[in-house]
């Protein structure tokens, strides 16, 4: 088939009423397209001038092109079943590879499982007084939302919705908070929380926070629902 957007009225004729469709689905396609040296010569000429003039597909020396000299007509049945036939030379002429497992399990890289933590991985957790405030930090904070998970890693722990959005590091008298938030958004009235932006810490997040004692829970857990209403993508009221 030609490119031209105009199809001309010969094309139109031998591809049918849905020519159209035919010329826009097929057109870039393995079973309209080969090779000529004849192209500009071919132009938008009709297939069976194309087939038939000198140096068409009737007299053409590729193999690509076999068959095509003995079809009178091109239209989409043509188009589909040069293309299964290519398809199935293709598939002769480049046969896929096929390797016993164990060469294939020889090309894969090799990953280490991921070492699972639980609380007993961390001391802190298990003395007094820092036992008890995680305990209630936890179940406040898996309290927030349905989607919430705990995952704990080898120096903290992460509270996650989408990703991290407060991390606890635990330490023997308090637990330390990175909060998933810029600092320019927290809305923090008692100047509990710093900017570590520009510092190095475990955990995710811009804003530290310490938690010592069960009375500044409450306040605190609004600092985290900050970060997590930031994360799902809800009002933060300023």
């Amino acid at each position: 088939m030609p490119q031209n957007d105009e199809v001309p009225a010969e094309w139109r004729a031998s591809l049918g009423p849905q020519w159209k469709r035919v010329h826009e689905t097929y057109l870039h396609t393995i079973g309209n397209l080969t090779l000529t040296g004849y192209n500009s010569e071919y132009s938008d000429a009709a297939f069976r001038k194309k087939r038939d003039m000198e140096g068409g597909f009737r007299s053409s020396p590729l193999r690509v092109n076999a068959g095509l000299g003995e079809l009178d007509d091109w239209n989409e049945g043509a188009i589909v079943e040069r293309a299964g036939k290519l398809a199935r030379r293709a598939s002769d002429v480049w046969p896929g590879v096929h390797l016993p497992g164990d060469v294939l399990a020889s090309f894969k890289a090799a990953t280490a499982p991921r070492k699972l933590y639980s609380i007993d991985d961390h001391p802190h957790l298990l003395r007094s007084p820092t036992a008890e405030l995680f305990q209630q930090f936890r179940r406040e904070v898996l309290a927030l939302d349905p989607c919430v998970t705990e995952d704990f890693l080898k120096l903290y722990v992460a509270y996650k919705a989408e990703t991290n959005f407060v991390d606890v590091v635990p330490q023997a008298r308090q637990l330390r908070l990175s909060l998933n938030i810029a600092a320019s958004d927290i809305n923090d009235p008692r100047g509990l929380t710093r900017d570590m932006s520009s510092v190095g810490r475990w955990g995710n997040g811009d804003v530290e926070v310490a938690l010592a004692t069960i009375e500044d829970l409450p306040y605190v857990l609004g600092l985290v629902r900050q970060a997590l209403d930031v994360q799902l993508g809800s009002e933060v009221d300023g």
